[in-house]
């Protein structure tokens, strides 16, 4: 009988906590297509939502269908969703963002072997040239692949058969003295171009890199030719900007992922969520 009563007193803790924070927990979460999905979809894995499964990564809050904890939603720019954790409970962050605000690790990440691989992207009718075989070439060697260990899951190198930086049908002679002109956003992107820049300076190219932080400038920097690449995004992301802007960006390199994560705010755990850490 007291076994009984203590498993019953322990539920009734359970629903009450959950009771008590189900009216009015708030996460922030990027507002744009893909990666509002994508935060969806993450909370989702961990069973505090369901996500009509027609909207797959494109789904938007009002694609949930199941919201048990009643959680309210924040809908931020990817890039100030860290700015929005003071007044809220969690926040839902991009790997390269939460890297840039030197955020502490998430309470929860997705799993690192998902669809959002950060690619290199030229314009089509660059994707065979040598440029971007040597481009592609430098992003995919060793030297990169063990740079991400830095970032101790934060960002994981994705590439299975690394390179020793070059690639043997490129003619690096004809490339010698050329510049390769690359928009990337600043972590770990603008930093890996570094390792990139070495590699090919070796052969007497030079790569030069322009730092922005927004999401919308490397795309139409080489859509309209004043850079020959960027470096910056996630697959799904240029798929989208690609059939919303017609443009025709291509992948020549899928280096790394950068899992993204659920941060604390005003909360410091995930007892709110019902969940044990």
């Amino acid at each position: 009988m007291k076994k009984i009563i203590a498993l019953l007193a322990a539920l009734v803790l359970t629903l009450s906590l959950t009771a008590a924070f189900a009216d009015g927990i708030k996460i922030a979460v990027p507002n744009d297509a893909t990666n509002e999905g994508r935060a969806l979809l993450l909370l989702q894995a961990y069973g505090l939502l369901k996500v009509d499964e027609a909207a797959g990564i494109t789904a938007t809050v009002k694609d949930i269908t199941e919201n048990p904890l009643n959680i309210e939603f924040v809908e931020v720019e990817a890039a100030l969703v860290p700015n929005a954790l003071p007044d809220v409970d969690y926040a839902i962050i991009n790997g390269n963002y939460a890297l840039a605000a030197e955020l502490p690790a998430a309470l929860l990440y997705e799993n690192a072997e998902s669809p959002y691989v950060n690619v290199i992207s030229v314009n089509e009718a660059d994707k065979d040239s040598d440029k971007a075989k040597a481009l592609a070439a430098a992003a995919l060697s060793q030297k990169v692949v063990d740079y991400f260990a830095s970032y101790e899951g934060q960002a994981i190198s994705v590439v299975e058969n690394p390179t020793d930086g070059y690639d043997a049908t490129v003619d690096y002679d004809a490339l010698n003295g050329e510049t390769i002109k690359v928009v990337a956003t600043l972590d770990p992107h603008s930093f890996v171009l570094e390792i990139v820049k070495d590699i090919l300076a070796e052969k007497g190219i030079n790569l030069e890199v322009t730092v922005v932080d927004d999401y919308v400038t490397p795309n139409t920097a080489v859509n309209d030719g004043d850079a020959f690449a960027n470096f910056f995004a996630h697959q799904p992301y240029q798929d989208d900007f690609n059939a919303n802007n017609g443009t025709n960006l291509v992948t020549i390199a899928g280096v790394h992922v950068e899992p993204m994560g659920l941060y604390a705010g005003q909360q410091a755990d995930l007892a709110a969520l019902g969940l044990a850490e």
